[in-house]
């Protein structure tokens, strides 16, 4: 194991988290099984009190599991310099089995966390935690993902070993080879291209139709997330040449490092925001009958459909400012 600040801390904190949301799962139990607005025992009462510091607890926990993503990618991109053959995270996260199933895991329990934190503002919001249980489901659902987390980066940080000869980034995604990455930047620039374009337009078409007659959520919340994975391979398969300026090299890690201004940093967090937003809108859409939040609600989902658009918006501004500012070209076919 190399002994490095932020692999101690993601350690240490993902542990920490794990425990919590652990305890957390089992005060869910009790929520989900025995919650009663209308009861005024002594037990519904101890719930209320409890629910309220376990919230805060959670909110702050879901929040660093947001932030953990970006570290542990900073973090393996950090040390690439410590083995041969690594030129930027892709090639750290590949020096044993464990590095791209945490990546992975970690990008669905962000989205999760995005959704947990969303659901139980709205929760927060009525006077009768209409949602509680909901959030609490969820939670049961999270927790053994956010474990198994915690499990495998350390298993990933133990087993790191700096004399270990691991493949660069070229050779991971090269369009020669047979994996997901490869296969993804051998796509033909056409189709690709139109498929990023045309999901574009879906979702921004979608997300006005949505704010101007409230209706299409569900549409809007499908559109954001097929956006999200189009926009994903886009990066893998075109965008990234634009911004290398080299027609070989599809990397999705070095466009996060300093010599490319970290611009990667602002396009995947713009992305991970407007997947979770739009996400936020479907999510929330069949619980507009509830009296408690029939008013609020409405108003929520459209500031969420905002946030999501404004993303996408940085997102696509940046790649095709990119794509038009520079003498790179790609042929079409």
């Amino acid at each position: 194991m190399i002994l490095h600040p932020a692999i101690i801390a993601l350690i240490l904190v993902s542990f920490l988290s794990s425990g919590m949301i652990l305890y957390s799962s089992f005060f869910g139990i009790r929520i989900i099984r025995r919650w009663d607005m209308k009861s005024g025992s002594e037990d519904q009462l101890d719930l209320e009190r409890r629910t309220y510091l376990i919230s805060t607890i959670l909110s702050y926990v879901f929040f660093f599991q947001i932030a953990s993503l970006f570290l542990y990618v900073y973090t393996a991109d950090s040390l690439h310099h410590m083995f041969v053959g690594a030129m930027c995270a892709a090639g750290v996260l590949q020096v044993d089995p464990f590095g791209y199933p945490t990546l992975l895991l970690k990008m669905l329990n962000v989205i999760l966390a995005g959704l947990w934190l969303i659901i139980n503002g709205v929760d927060n919001r009525a006077y009768d935690y209409p949602l509680i249980r909901i959030k609490y489901g969820l939670l049961l659902i999270m927790a053994p993902l956010i474990i198994t987390e915690s499990v495998l980066q350390l298993f990933y940080f133990i087993q790191m070993k700096a004399d270990v000869i691991t493949s660069c980034c070229g050779s991971l995604f090269g369009t020669d080879l047979r994996s997901v990455g490869s296969d993804i930047a051998a796509l033909p620039v056409g189709a690709a291209m139109a498929g990023f374009y045309l999901s574009l337009i879906l979702t921004f078409s979608a997300g006005c139709i949505y704010l101007i007659k409230g209706k299409g959520g569900r549409l809007f919340s499908f559109s954001s997330v097929l956006f999200f994975l189009i926009a994903c391979a886009a990066i893998i398969s075109f965008l990234s040449l634009y911004f290398y300026e080299l027609p070989t090299h599809h990397c999705p890690f070095c466009i996060l490092q300093a010599e490319y201004g970290y611009i990667g940093y602002f396009l995947y967090g713009a992305l991970f925001l407007g997947a979770i937003a739009g996400l936020g809108v479907g999510v929330l859409t069949p619980f507009r009958g509830i009296p408690s939040l029939s008013q609020s609600l409405p108003l929520i989902q459209n500031r969420l459909a905002v946030v999501c658009l404004l993303a996408y918006l940085v997102f696509a501004v940046i790649s095709i400012y990119r794509m038009a500012s520079t003498d790179f070209t790609l042929g079409l076919f």
